[in-house]
């Protein structure tokens, strides 16, 4: 096996004034991450970096409860029509611009209206946003949206510094400036990307690294033999089968959390010419492929137990998950049955999904087992952002594709199912489904929204535009001389009060 050298990417400490060594820290990241631009990204993995180098308006807590970021608090208005939001004072971008309300009225009003972006649907319910003080805007709402102030915690409430987004325009990606705790130093795609200590932070006082260097290496294998080597520092998510060798290590520490996300496969419907295929054109092959997958064996013979199975975008642990319809046994006979009614014999179909071990393995047994089906299934291996891209302009017939979770129920489903969803890359459309999670978004009764999204369910599983196979731990190895690390469900590394002991 070819390992991947890091000797050409590791950074050599220079000296403090003062004679110190200065704190450097090494992450491998399972994918490289795709644009960074948090109007226009969609990777995980992007989201690893923005921990690091944008804050948001919100954040959440270990329990996944909202606390304040940049807003320091926020208040929806009786008829959930208004929301206001006071913001931090004495917060500096990192080429020195002050963060204010400007700032903030300028990055929602790009994420909603710049061509690129894909935040439209995060912020569809948003009317406009003012400034109502120096450090105080309000957003007024087309409707109430219980998940605002969840999609103020993500990318949508990352705030960027206006001159530089004006700037660079949708090249910002390439020298991205905001107000978190590292600034943006370079990126050599597939090698690595750089960041450096912004001495300008509003709580540098518990930042312990002058530089992270996030190293993309797909392969679980190489990126815990760089663990175990000293080469890199903190690994994200090594593989459920190298849990037991991390543990045993004594030079290295071991965290593990479960996630609110999923992994799905994805059917193209109607996205340009990669959509004239039987999968997304006929529902009951997309019901046979589902029924063909036994997503208990998965589990067992690919995460070593350490997934859970699901049919559903939240876990079957989730107080959203619809106990009305469980994960389906594998079902052969009727996926057969099914096939043969939607008139095939067999069915060729060409599958893209991520080139690193873990979903190969998943892929290759659900090659096998939906064979017995009657479906001639085709692998293509490409990197992780090159998959998303393929994605977004329909350049695939179906596609394996992870999504990391949201706190909020909205975000696992209104972007990939509502007709304009930024996410819906099958192109699905349902009329009852966009009315569906409309009025679930527009309800803060939680019976209520739980009455939609069961409903919505039915339709999912009766036309599989994305049919799900469950939801992963998040399972972290690092080096023992790190303290202070605490992954949260999110599975974004974030490294206030992380230090590393020399």
């Amino acid at each position: 096996m070819n390992f991947k050298m890091l000797a050409s990417t590791a950074l050599v400490a220079g000296l403090l004034a003062g004679g110190a060594q200065a704190a450097d820290l090494k992450i491998a990241l399972q994918d490289d991450p795709d644009v960074l631009d948090p109007a226009q990204s969609r990777s995980f993995v992007g989201r690893i970096v923005y921990a690091a180098m944008c804050d948001a308006l919100v954040d959440i807590d270990a329990d996944v409860n909202f606390v304040p970021k940049l807003a320091t608090d926020w208040k929806f208005s009786d008829d959930g029509l208004k929301l206001v939001m006071n913001l931090r004072q004495g917060v500096k971008f990192q080429d020195g611009e002050d963060f204010n309300a400007d700032a903030v009225v300028y990055t929602i009003n790009r994420n909603m209206t710049m061509k690129e972006s894909r935040r439209k649907s995060d912020l569809a319910s948003v009317e406009k946003i003012e400034k109502t003080g120096d450090y105080q805007v309000t957003f007024t709402l087309k409707q109430p949206d219980a998940s605002l102030v969840a999609q103020l915690y993500d990318r949508a409430g990352m705030i960027v510094a206006p001159k530089a987004a004006e700037a660079e325009g949708a090249n910002f990606g390439a020298h991205p400036v905001c107000a978190g705790p590292f600034k943006f130093v370079e990126r050599v795609p597939q090698d690595r990307i750089v960041l450096e200590k912004f001495d300008g932070y509003w709580n540098a006082k518990d930042i312990h690294f002058d530089k992270v260097t996030y190293l993309p290496i797909p392969d679980t294998t190489v990126r815990l033999a760089n663990l175990q080597s000293g080469d890199v520092d903190l690994v994200d998510r090594i593989a459920s089968t190298d849990a037991d060798t991390v543990k045993a290590n004594p030079k290295l520490g071991y965290a593990e959390v479960a996630g609110l996300g999923n992994m799905g496969i994805y059917f193209n419907l109607a996205n340009g010419t990669g959509a004239k295929n039987p999968m997304g054109e006929n529902k009951l092959l997309r019901q046979a492929f589902s029924l063909s997958i036994d997503r208990d064996a998965i589990d067992e013979v690919v995460f070593n137990g350490a997934a859970l199975p699901g049919n559903q975008p939240w876990p079957p642990t989730s107080v959203w998950y619809d106990k009305t319809h469980p994960v389906p046994p594998r079902d052969i006979d009727k996926a057969r049955a099914l096939v043969k009614e939607a008139g095939f014999d067999r069915v060729k179909v060409t599958i893209k999904h991520a080139n690193n071990p873990v979903v190969t393995q998943a892929m290759q047994m659900i090659q096998a087992m939906a064979a017995e089906a009657g479906f001639d299934v085709t692998l293509q291996s490409t990197e992780f952002a090159t998959l998303l891209d393929d994605q977004s302009s329909g350049n695939f017939e179906v596609s394996r594709s992870d999504w990391s979770g949201r706190p909020d129920p909205d975000g696992n489903v209104y972007q990939f199912f509502t007709t304009k969803g930024g996410l819906n890359d099958p192109k699905y459309s349902n009329p009852e489904v966009d009315r569906l999670l409309n009025e679930a978004r527009a309800s803060t009764d939680p019976a209520v929204r739980k009455a939609k999204y069961d409903a919505f369910v039915g339709h999912l599983l009766e036309d599989n535009p994305i049919v799900y196979l469950g939801t992963q731990k998040y399972l972290y190895g690092f080096t023992a001389k790190l303290n202070g690390f605490k992954p949260l469900p999110d599975a974004m590394i974030r490294l206030q009060g992380v230090s590393k002991a020399d």
